[in-house]
């Protein structure tokens, strides 16, 4: 099916933004959501008359169904909105982490249950949710991101049975070398990861774009949760 809806929930940047592009490319229409109305409407008129903006912080979930009352019927829908933060159990910031925890998995799940009643079952719709690689793969200060991205992968199950026939999948991406936040690093940071893959070489914001079109489209995928790491764990 062509000329569909697809609503990206982070799509003003980042791989978020990627994967707009990408959509709108493969003849689709996209709703992108920022925290700004006037930026998300920027992104969106940068993109062309088949993308919309609107403003969602999704980490205020109770004002979540208002925002997105003017979307009408969608046909896939991506949420790939995340915060990145360092919160140690000893220096244990209970407020950062109720943040992430709620735009997390109170936000995924309110945006799924407000947009339930305009998800188009009848053309195969698939959800994908963003969780990443520290759930397996901890680091000093991801207490909370570890939790949730598990969070994540055990959310995606139960949607998938609960929403079926409307797939539901997840995405864990690692270290991906070419998006803003790592590509900006300094000369040689990314030498020991990528010295950590068997080829050599780090994931790449298309390989993330390319594994979220399958997961949107592919008829035989519900309740998985792929890796995006070059095969990082392996080494």
């Amino acid at each position: 099916m062509t000329d569909r809806t697809i609503l990206v929930v982070g799509g003003t940047s980042g791989i978020g933004l990627e994967i707009a592009r990408d959509t709108i490319a493969r003849g689709d229409r996209v709703v992108l959501t920022g925290r700004d109305q006037a930026h998300a409407d920027e992104v969106a008129a940068s993109l062309g008359d088949r993308a919309t903006g609107v403003a969602l912080d999704i980490s205020e979930p109770e004002a979540i169904a208002g925002h997105l009352a003017g979307v009408g019927r969608i046909h896939g829908l991506v949420l790939a909105a995340i915060e990145r933060d360092a919160n140690s159990v000893r220096e244990y910031s209970i407020e950062r982490a109720r943040r992430l925890v709620t735009l997390k998995l109170v936000g995924y799940t309110e945006v799924i249950h407000t947009m339930l009643d305009r998800l188009d079952p009848t053309v195969d719709t698939g959800i994908v949710l963003f969780g990443g690689r520290a759930k397996d793969l901890p680091y000093p200060g991801s207490t909370t991101v570890s939790t949730i991205n598990g969070g994540v992968e055990g959310l995606t199950m139960t949607l998938a049975l609960e929403l079926a026939p409307i797939r539901v999948n997840a995405l864990h991406p690692g270290i991906i070398g070419d998006s803003p936040f790592w590509a900006s690093k300094p000369e040689g940071v990314l030498d020991g990861y990528k010295a950590r893959t068997p080829g050599g070489e780090l994931a790449t914001m298309e390989d993330v774009v390319d594994a979220t079109q399958f997961l949107l489209r592919n008829r035989g995928i519900s309740g998985t949760s792929i890796a995006i790491d070059r095969g990082w764990r392996i080494t």
